[in-house]
C-alpha cells in the first residue's frame, strides 16, 4: 500500500480527512441503544447465566455503577464489518500516491494474506476500483470464507496455514505480479479508515441524547429540563491487531471521551492488556478464543498510538462464558447478528468487575454513557448452532 512516510499524520483531523475519502463507498452505520440491556448493565450480578434464572451471588458484593450502552452496529457496514473501512481508505491513498497510477500500479494489483473480513473488504474495494486483487488463503479456511471472497472477485491463492508459509506465498505474489501489500492492521492509512467509525459514533450519539432531551423538555407543567450532557463518556472497542482501536482512540483524541480496548482472556488472547500493563508487546499469540477476530497480536503502528502516546486508557478482559452470555443477549434483546469478537465489549460492560467498579467509582450517581463497536456479524448459522449447543451441554467453559 501507500509508502507510510506518504501517510497523513496520525491525528484526529486525519481521520476526517479519511472520512472524506471514502464517504462515497461506505455507509455510516446506525447507532441504537437499549433500556434493558442499560438496566442490567446497572443491576448489580443482575444478568443471568443463559437458560437459567440466577443472579451471580446474589448481586452481594458487587459494583453498582449506572450505564446508558449505546451500540454502533459495524455489523450493517459493507462486507458485514468495520474493515471496509480501512480497506476502502487504503485504496484511495494509493491512488493518491505519486506514479502508482501512472506507472502501472492499478493494473498491477494488491494482495494481502487474510482468511477473515479484511480479506473480503479489500476485494470488495479493489473490485469498486477496477483492481485486481490477490488474497492469500489457508487452503484450510472455512468454505463460506473462500466463497465470499471469491464472490467479491479476488484471485484467490492458497497457503500453508502458518503464518510463514502465508507469508511466503504472498511474497511470490508480489514478485508474480508486482501488487501492492495492503495489510489488515499494521499501517497509518488502515488506522486512519477505521477511525472514521469513532467520528460517526460520537456525533449520532450526541444528535439521538438531543433527541431524547427534547422529548423530555416540558413535559412537566411546561416546565424545562434541565439538558443533559451532550457526549459519550467512554468507548469500548474490541482489540485483535488493533487497527480499529487505535483508529477509533485518535478519533476521540482531545474530546474527553476515554477508550478502552477489550480482549478474550482464553489462552493470553488478552495480549494487548498484558503488554499494556507490563510496557512491552507482545508480538506472538496462540490462542483458539471463540472470539476469532481477536487471535492477533497488536502491531507496531497502533501499539504507537495505544500505548505509546497512551490514546487508549486501558484494557479490560473476559471469559469465554462471558463473550457467550453477551452473545446471547445481543440475540435475544437486541435482535441483531453479531460475531463473537464483537460481544466482547457489551461482556465488559455486563461482567467485568474491575470495569464496572471503575465506573461506579468515577461516575457516581450521574453514570456515564458508554459506547460499545459491535465489529461484525460475519458469522454462519452453523457456528452459532454448535457454539450454543456446547454452551448447553458445558455452561462452564475453562478460563
Amino acid at each position: 500500500m501507500a509508502d507510510p512516510s506518504t501517510s497523513p499524520p496520525l491525528t484526529r483531523a486525519s481521520v476526517a480527512a479519511a472520512r472524506e475519502l471514502i464517504q462515497p463507498f461506505v455507509h455510516r452505520t446506525p447507532v441504537i441503544s437499549s433500556s434493558s440491556l442499560s438496566a442490567l448493565a446497572s443491576t448489580p450480578g443482575s444478568t443471568p447465566a443463559s437458560g437459567s434464572g440466577e443472579t451471580k451471588e446474589g448481586g452481594k458484593g458487587l459494583a453498582k455503577p449506572k450505564l446508558r450502552l449505546w451500540f454502533k452496529c459495524e455489523n450493517f457496514q459493507k462486507v458485514g464489518a468495520f474493515k471496509a473501512r480501512g480497506a476502502f481508505h487504503a485504496i484511495e491513498r494509493l491512488k493518491l500516491e505519486p506514479g502508482w497510477l501512472a506507472g502501472g500500479g492499478a493494473e498491477m494489483g494488491v494482495v494481502t494474506h487474510s482468511s477473515g473480513n479484511h480479506a473480503q473488504a479489500l476485494s470488495l474495494a479493489a473490485r469498486e476500483n477496477g483492481i485486481p486483487a490477490y488474497i492469500v488463503m489457508p487452503s484450510i479456511s472455512a468454505p463460506p470464507k473462500i466463497a465470499a471472497t471469491k464472490g467479491y472477485g479476488a484471485n484467490v491463492v492458497f497457503s500453508g496455514s502458518t503464518s510463514v508459509e502465508r507469508e511466503a506465498v504472498t511474497m511470490k505474489v508480489i514478485e508474480e505480479t508486482g501488487a501492492r501489500l495492503v495489510p489488515p492492521y499494521d499501517h497509518p492509512d488502515i488506522i486512519l479508515g477505521q477511525g472514521t467509525l469513532g467520528l460517526e459514533f460520537q456525533e449520532q450519539v450526541t444528535a439521538l441524547m438531543a433527541e431524547e432531551d427534547e422529548k423530555r423538555s416540558g413535559k412537566k407543567d411546561g416546565h424545562q429540563e434541565k439538558p443533559k450532557k451532550r457526549k459519550l463518556d467512554v468507548i469500548l472497542a474490541p482489540c485483535g491487531g488493533g487497527g480499529m482501536l487505535s483508529g477509533v482512540a485518535l478519533s476521540c483524541e482531545g474530546t474527553g471521551i476515554r477508550v478502552f480496548g477489550t480482549e478474550p482472556s482464553f489462552q493470553g488472547a488478552d495480549d494487548a492488556k498484558r503488554g499494556y500493563e507490563s510496557g512491552v508487546r507482545i508480538e506472538t499469540v496462540s490462542t483458539l478464543t471463540i472470539a476469532d477476530g481477536l487471535r492477533t497480536p497488536v502491531g507496531r503502528v497502533p501499539w504507537s498510538v495505544i500505548y505509546e502516546r497512551r490514546l487508549v486508557a486501558g484494557f479490560y478482559s473476559v471469559e469465554e462464558r462471558d463473550i457467550k452470555r453477551a452473545l446471547r443477549l445481543a440475540y435475544e434483546r437486541l435482535k441483531v447478528v453479531i460475531e463473537p469478537s464483537s460481544a466482547v465489549p457489551l461482556a465488559v460492560a455486563l461482567y467485568n468487575e474491575d470495569f464496572r467498579a471503575m465506573v461506579e467509582r468515577e461516575a457516581g450517581e450521574d453514570g456515564w454513557d458508554v459506547g460499545i463497536v459491535f465489529s461484525g456479524g460475519n458469522v454462519s448459522l452453523d457456528a452459532l448452532g454448535k457454539l450454543f449447543a456446547e454452551e448447553e451441554a458445558a455452561p462452564e467453559v475453562t478460563k
